[in-house]
């Protein structure tokens, strides 16, 4: 018998893959996507340490799975061929250099937030914040709904009409609804794509989300940053600017930690920082409970990333493959954005306060229309620098 020609592929030790991602998190400023693309391009095409196909699943499960996108591909690439092992340095290597930053900058920013130089340059880059975070809104609304052109809007009506319950809900509560997000979810796989239990009951199967809070920590405000970034981890799907209304119904509205001006400088942090963008809950956490606050809250948000993840790698395929469960994230996933364009709304109601913060929020959203490399990092530096000019002049 003929033996089968098998094509070497070439590995990547332990400590490869984990300097590879600690440079990333470093070094890789841009949001998901780019970070996404980092991915590909590094270790598909110029290292070959994985292949296409490998690559690919692996960008299919952080979609189809909650958590942020980057992070979630970084997890799965490290557990290819390492495993658990391989995927918890990977996951460390990626979070903890952005994850250090941002507590540097929370600390500065407790140190020096009362100062007028510090008020003015946040004057600027949470108008230019607004601008970036409404051109991501519009960017996750044509990728993961559809255009804005009629036969398009028309074939997916539904998910366009989850999208809308998402915007008016988020605008009119001013918080995350969980349960309006769960709804849609379950509604879009009844009608698109039901499960073979719901065509044929026998024995009614039961989901259970389990969201990890830190209740061995003393103290009643740790406890509740870590039910509450839990929660958010295990809900945010694709890009991590999706989990900014999360943040916002709870961070502000519901237990009071930060104001909106303190919130909008958080989501800035995020954008000035590499490595993923809801490593902005760093930040949070440290203004609300110092440096314990800000390991708690990162922790909390990335466990069901992490925990999701090398739970559904081993069986991805055949997962992948079941309509139902995509049905069910597609139905979940119109609502959060939906979600994400109402919190815009609302916090920019609020930041875009004269003529000059509106100015820069819509320079914002050109730049990123017209200058095609143009990296968000720039756009908050330039926002800043003319903040403090407005202000100083």
């Amino acid at each position: 018998m003929k033996e089968q020609p098998v094509k070497a592929i070439p590995k990547y030790s332990l400590w490869d893959i984990t300097i590879y991602f600690l440079k990333l998190g470093t070094w890789g400023f841009g949001g998901p996507v780019a970070l996404v693309g980092y991915m590909q391009r590094d270790l598909v095409e110029d290292k070959a340490w994985l292949t296409e196909e490998e690559y690919k699943e692996g960008l299919a499960l952080a979609q189809l799975a909650p958590g942020p996108l980057a992070a979630q591909l970084g997890i799965y690439i490290g557990f290819v061929n390492h495993g658990l092992i391989g995927a918890t340095l990977t996951g460390l290597a990626f979070v903890l250099p952005s994850f250090i930053m941002v507590v540097l900058l929370g600390m500065t920013y407790q140190l020096y937030g009362g100062l007028a130089w510090m008020q003015a340059v946040f004057y600027g880059v949470g108008a230019a914040v607004i601008g970036i975070i409404a051109m991501s809104a519009y960017k996750l609304t044509i990728k993961s709904i559809s255009k804005f052109e009629l036969a398009a809007m028309k074939s997916k009506w539904l998910l366009w009409l989850f999208y809308v319950a998402g915007i008016v809900v988020t605008v009119i509560t001013e918080r995350e609804e969980i349960f309006l997000f769960l709804v849609c979810g379950v509604l879009y796989m009844v009608i698109k794509a039901p499960p073979q239990w719901l065509k044929k009951p026998a024995v009614l199967p039961v989901g259970i989300l389990v969201s990890t809070g830190f209740w061995k920590y003393d103290g009643k405000t740790l406890q509740e940053i870590g039910w509450f970034f839990a929660k958010a981890g295990a809900f945010v799907f694709g890009s991590g600017l999706a989990i900014v209304p999360f943040l916002h119904g709870g961070v502000v509205k519901e237990f009071g930690w930060l104001n909106e001006h303190q919130f909008i400088d958080a989501v800035a942090v995020a954008m000035i920082t590499p490595g993923p963008v809801v490593i902005t809950v760093g930040f949070i956490g440290y203004l609300v409970a110092g440096f314990p606050g800000a390991c708690v809250a990162a922790l909390a948000t990335f466990l069901p990333c992490y925990v999701f993840t090398v739970a559904l790698a081993p069986s991805f395929k055949k997962i992948a493959k079941n309509t139902s469960i995509k049905a069910f994230v597609d139905g979940i996933t119109a609502a959060v954005i939906g979600a994400l364009v109402g919190s815009v709304i609302v916090i920019g109601l609020r930041s875009v306060i004269d003529a000059p913060t509106a100015l820069i929020a819509g320079a914002a959203v050109l730049a990123l229309i017209y200058i095609k490399k143009l990296q968000e990092p720039y756009i908050i530096g330039i926002a800043a620098i003319i903040g403090v000019l407005i202000k100083t002049l």
